[in-house]
């Protein structure tokens, strides 16, 4: 008897997917992650543009992460045309991409994710018994995006940032509200933290994930490297990003994908704090060390987790990064010297590692390269999708589409909380 479990829907950010299970002889046959929305060829629509153009157009390719695909086209440029910028444009371009972090996590994590933790359908219906958790994630949301319209100048798509520096720098004035505001939210995030490492995780999945993120400098924990760490214990540049993504096209699927050495891996928190965890500081260090264990090499769940303690070390972060700011002047813009080049750069997204690869003639792009932490997540979201098939083979309809929609949403595909992410067709026969 062959069964199929057909799930019509995902709601992603750049479009709609569905999942499909076959169980055939009591065995899973096959899982596929299927991606529909059409290819958005922004790779090609740069060609021809200048290098100013192509940075507001690659950042249009979402609206959640745009300024992750801003800053990461910013530094590929400056990569391939030799300009180093100045501290401050440095510590104000790490502070927006905080904002953006915080922004997209509490996104998640409070509404998203939190709604099944609790046994929840949606935020909205979790209000009257936890009030606060939803207020609290709306406001740190809120928060996130502050900081994005000072920095970037608008809430999405800001255009603020560009090669060499920035239009416009914030004032001190503005920061400091930025800096005095980070630690209201801090008890809010400890709350969601201890509540999601109180879940009790479905014990479904039996291999290590192959995880990859960005080593940043110094010996830090950080969301930017020119170094890609992998945790089988290698070490790669960022410039050989196509050895270790090896992208490849499926038949049911218009989204790439990628592997590593012919096996799938897994970008995003849970791959930061696997790998750079014991860099963390303050608070969240306290929390990593309280809470992490052998199952976040294991179970794609605890991605929520590693994102709540990620959200509590940016706002940690903020102040300080702040205090250096104000101690220096605001820079004038690094213009280029050169006319042609080649860059790679990286940036983690906050949900996972993006890159950006630019060839530069006459300061016209004539090559683009972009891969997207989700095209890099997409096989190893299958695996974790069939572990849990094989284990659930027997189980409700209700019960399985709980579950593959949690897997799916630890993977934070950039869904909207007002959709039905999932649907379960059981086709037996």
């Amino acid at each position: 008897m062959t069964r199929t479990i057909k799930i019509s829907q995902i709601a992603r950010v750049e479009g709609h997917g569905g999942i499909t299970v076959v169980i055939d002889k009591n065995k899973v046959k096959d899982v596929q992650v299927e991606i529909y929305e059409g290819p958005r060829l922004i790779e090609t629509l740069v060609i021809g543009k200048t290098i100013d153009e192509s940075v507001s157009i690659t950042s249009r390719i979402c609206a959640i992460c745009t300024i992750s695909h801003r800053y990461a086209a910013i530094r590929s440029i400056e990569r391939a045309l030799n300009i180093k910028v100045p501290e401050k444009v440095t510590l104000l371009r790490t502070l927006m991409h905080l904002g953006e972090i915080i922004e997209s996590h509490s996104l998640h994590v409070f509404l998203l994710a939190l709604p099944d933790i609790l046994g929840y359908p949606s935020a909205i219906a979790m209000v009257n018994e936890y009030e606060k958790e939803v207020i609290s994630g709306l406001l740190l949301k809120k928060y996130g995006t502050s900081i994005m319209k000072l920095i970037s100048g608008r809430k999405i798509h800001g255009e603020n940032p560009i090669i060499g520096g920035f239009g416009k720098n914030p004032s001190n004035e503005e920061l400091l509200k930025i800096k005095n505001e980070a630690e209201k939210h801090f008890s809010a995030v400890e709350n969601v933290i201890k509540i999601l490492a109180d879940y009790k995780y479905p014990q479904h999945f039996n291999e290590r994930s192959i995880f990859m993120c960005l080593n940043p400098p110094n010996n830090q924990y950080g969301f930017v490297g020119d170094t890609v760490l992998i945790s089988d214990g290698s070490e790669y540049s960022v410039d050989d990003y196509k050895k270790i993504t090896n992208e490849r096209v499926v038949p049911y699927s218009f989204a790439k994908r990628s592997s590593y050495k012919g096996s799938p891996f897994m970008v995003g928190a849970i791959a930061r704090i696997n790998l750079l965890g014991d860099r963390l500081t303050g608070k969240a260090k306290e929390y990593y060390k309280k809470y992490f264990n052998d199952e976040w090499y294991f179970n794609p769940l605890y991605n929520n987790l590693a994102q709540a303690i990620e959200i509590l070390y940016c706002l940690e972060k903020i102040p300080e990064i702040i205090d250096s700011t104000l101690k220096l002047k605001d820079p004038e813009i690094i213009k280029p010297k050169k006319k042609d080049g080649v860059g790679t750069s990286a940036v983690e997204a906050p949900r996972g590692t993006l890159y950006h690869h630019y060839v530069i003639k006459n300061l016209k792009i004539v090559e683009s390269d972009i891969i997207t932490p989700t095209a890099q997540n997409l096989d190893n979201m299958e695996r974790h999708i069939r572990m849990s098939a094989e284990k659930m083979i027997n189980a409700d309809t209700k019960d399985i589409t709980l579950l593959l929609e949690m897997i799916a949403r630890a993977y934070d595909p950039c869904i909207s909380c007002s959709a039905h992410l999932v649907r379960v067709i059981r086709d037996d026969r």
